[in-house]
């Protein structure tokens, strides 16, 4: 009997040294069965079948079937499909306006330039001039098409917004040689056309177009100084 269970415990122990052997270990132990048969003088044992394994009865759990979306969920997200394209195109006509605004924006640019080159102050500025009827009907453009949609201006104020910026501060640059004073913002607003409450000049974006007009400045009273105009760098 006593050799029997060192026999036994010895097999265990030298199991027990690899750690991923000890659940097989347990499993052996548990299909062993200690049995004595008449007239037998010592124990023996005996290996049964052992119990089926528990992970079994998981992978034959059947899955659980995917229902059908709800018709109401369906109709929920066909109109966001829909609000969804309606902005798309919305944006799209924004974005065309916008790009027909800088296209006029950079032909005031290029007619500004002139003034760099000594050219005649009232005839770079008519030149220049010419262009803002046409901007000021693409604002009016603009206005039109944000009217669709009431309270969505600052939705949509980003694709337009360098645009406004850049036609600031040459307005602004424009009304310093012509006049000598700062563009206040009532009066930007008043050659773009944009008077309306729905559809006004931000602030933040005259307050940037009037430091982006730093920018020629400095040419310009350098290029006036070297022309013999001493008092350009006073009036600036």
């Amino acid at each position: 009997m006593k050799s029997a269970f060192r026999n036994a415990y010895c097999a265990s122990s030298r199991f027990s040294l690899n750690p991923s052997s000890v659940g097989s270990v347990l499993s052996t132990a548990s299909a062993i069965t200690i049995t004595r048969p008449l007239g037998s003088p010592a124990p023996y044992f005996a290996i049964t079948a052992s119990a089926r394994p528990r992970s079994a009865a998981f992978c034959s759990a059947p899955m659980a079937s995917s229902d059908p979306p709800a018709p109401q969920l369906e109709k929920q997200f066909e109109g966001f499909r829909v609000q969804l394209e309606e902005s798309g195109s919305l944006r799209d006509r924004i974005r065309t306006v916008a790009m027909e605004i800088e296209s006029a924006t950079r032909l005031m640019h290029s007619s500004l330039l002139l003034v760099h080159q000594s050219r005649p102050l009232p005839e770079v500025l008519d030149k220049a001039k010419a262009q803002i009827g046409e901007i000021k009907d693409h604002y009016s453009r603009l206005a039109k098409i944000l009217s669709e949609c009431p309270g969505q201006y600052y939705r949509y104020h980003g694709d337009w917004r360098s645009e406004t910026q850049t036609v600031v501060s040459l307005l602004a640059f424009m009304h310093w040689l012509e006049i000598g004073n700062l563009l206040m913002h009532d009066e930007a607003e008043e050659k773009l056309g944009l008077n309306n409450s729905e559809f006004g000049l931000d602030i933040e974006d005259y307050l940037i177009g009037v430091c982006f007009m730093s920018n020629e400045l400095p040419r310009y009273v350098v290029n006036q100084v070297t022309a013999g105009d001493y008092d350009c760098p006073r009036k600036a």
